[in-house]
């Protein structure tokens, strides 16, 4: 019997494997957008290894305004959603874009500004506040990018009878994401609208003195809703809509529920878990 090697065969043989567990990978993988207050408060990098240790499914994501990833996910560039807007989401599911929509955590929205207030909005409720910084012009920056945060301020400021004032000077939009106009805010000495969770990350930036200081908080409509959303596969057959619902599964499973209400900073929970 000959005991010659052939090397091209072996080689063939190689490649194949590579190739085979190369694809295995790839098919066990997920493109995620997000808002970016899962990926400027740590809870992603925190949440992620988890899911992947237990499913053996590789997430990637990429964190922007609920508007453009909801626009991502109608363009079929990313597999699932994690985002923040109800409203928004469920006219999604209802134009055919969304499948299942699963609610998993919230926190609430709050004001902040200078500490000495210079509007004089601190403890008001959340409409008195908004007229209160239009009738004395007080710098208010917005981030203006269609993100469920600057959904929800547009819906605040209706429901306060005032028209948006993105023509005002003192109104300012920014088009950036959370923290960084949180920053602008402190540069200017101004008032924005955050979700908690930011700004529990900001405090932590700031060694828990924050420049900022929470002054508005606690109206039942400061609430926010996260949820993950599928995409119907109608209208993205490629989609990974198996593992989707795999990660919409996880993120409302008992583990993943206790893992969002264990992540701290300074000693504050950021998101409280609520899946059905």
């Amino acid at each position: 019997m000959s005991r010659k090697i052939n090397f091209t065969g072996i080689l063939a043989i190689i490649f194949t494997i590579i190739l085979t567990i190369g694809t295995q990978a790839q098919s066990k993988s997920l493109m995620m957008a997000t808002t970016t207050s899962t990926d400027n408060t740590g809870l992603l990098e925190y949440l992620i290894p988890h899911f992947e240790q237990e499913t053996g499914i590789n997430l990637k994501w990429t964190a922007t305004g609920t508007g453009k990833a909801l626009k991502l996910g109608q363009n079929c560039d990313v597999d699932v959603l994690l985002v923040h807007a109800p409203p928004a989401e469920k006219k999604y599911i209802a134009k055919g874009y969304g499948k299942d929509r699963r609610q998993v955590m919230y926190n609430d929205f709050v004001i902040i500004g200078p500490e000495n207030d210079p509007a004089g909005i601190k403890g008001k409720n959340i409409s008195d506040a908004f007229t209160t910084i239009t009738n004395k012009q007080a710098v208010f920056m917005s981030r203006g990018d269609d993100s469920g945060t600057n959904k929800k301020e547009k819906l605040l400021w209706k429901n306060a009878g005032i028209q948006l004032p993105d023509k005002e000077k003192w109104y300012v939009q920014t088009g950036q994401g959370m923290l960084a106009t949180i920053n602008i805010a402190q540069e200017r000495d101004g008032y924005t609208m955050t979700d908690r969770g930011t700004y529990i990350k900001y405090q932590s930036t700031k060694g828990g003195n924050a420049p900022l200081k929470i002054l508005v908080e606690g109206d039942a409509i400061l609430l926010n809703q996260y949820s993950v959303l599928t995409l119907d596969p109608k209208n993205c057959p490629n989609a990974k809509y198996d593992l989707a619902l795999k990660f919409s599964d996880w993120m409302a499973s008992q583990n993943a529920q206790n893992l969002i209400k264990d992540f701290r900073l300074l000693g504050q929970k950021l998101f409280i878990p609520n899946a059905k």
